[in-house]
């Protein structure tokens, strides 16, 4: 059970459906495991896999605003993020130290909670909802464009520069990527931003990814092949 470090620390959160309303933080809010809202609970992990190991570092019960007495206002209620950040400093004050942060767009969409990892010094892989805003630079002129939707650029990409990627999972899986470089409302600078598709073009394409690095220098194939590894949290709790 020795942890290397440089391993894979993901962040998700994990529902489950309760009947009744005696359990602490149990309320109407979306539940994972069926895929939509319902009546139950939600709690916060932290997850490493490291290449040779998967299992789970932390769990925190995510207490809903309308579960407790002052709601918002109460001193207790913490912000999913606000609890995965309490999560990640208890793992690097273990002296544990991840090389990437992996997680969904619950997470990825917050500037103010990439801020805070970036203030840790860690690197991170986030997924990002297709409407988000991003301001990309014009490769002929250096000016930055005007702020659009990430499913509007998306439109405005060449089909050379996405590039084919297979990923080893139990199934192989092809993927088409291309990298921009763009900057995000609430975060200084550019990132890197993966566009993935499950098709050559996005006319064809049934399912499109949008993913967020603060790593430099990255290629398309690193992106998604390091994010495939956030898989191992949904098998371990399989």
């Amino acid at each position: 059970t020795r942890i290397r470090n440089n391993f894979a620390l993901i962040i998700d959160d994990s529902g489950h459906i309760k009947s009744g309303n005696f359990t602490d933080g149990v309320g109407r809010q979306y539940i994972g495991e069926i895929g939509k809202t319902d009546n139950g609970v939600v709690t916060v992990t932290t997850h490493l896999y490291d290449g040779v190991r998967s299992l789970p570092l932390d769990i925190e019960l995510y207490q809903k605003a309308d579960s407790i007495p002052k709601e918002k206002q109460d001193e207790e209620f913490l912000t999913k993020s606000e609890i995965a950040l309490s999560l990640i400093n208890k793992t690097l004050k273990r002296k544990y130290y991840p090389g990437i942060v992996l997680m969904d767009g619950g997470y990825g969409n917050n500037s103010a909670f990439l801020n805070e990892i970036e203030k840790l010094e860690l690197k991170y892989i986030g997924g990002l909802a297709k409407n988000r805003l991003a301001a990309t630079i014009n490769q002929n002129t250096g000016e930055k464009e005007p702020s659009k939707r990430l499913d509007e650029i998306i439109l405005s990409l060449p089909k050379k520069d996405f590039k084919l990627v297979t990923l080893k999972l139990n199934k192989p899986k092809t993927v088409w990527v291309a990298v921009i470089q763009a900057q995000i409302n609430g975060l200084k600078d550019e990132r890197s931003i993966a566009i993935v598709m499950n098709a050559s073009s996005c006319e064809e394409a049934t399912e499109i990814d949008y993913l967020i690095t603060n790593k430099s220098e990255v290629t398309g194939e690193w992106i998604v092949t390091t994010f495939s590894n956030r898989n191992y949290i949904e098998k371990f709790y399989r």
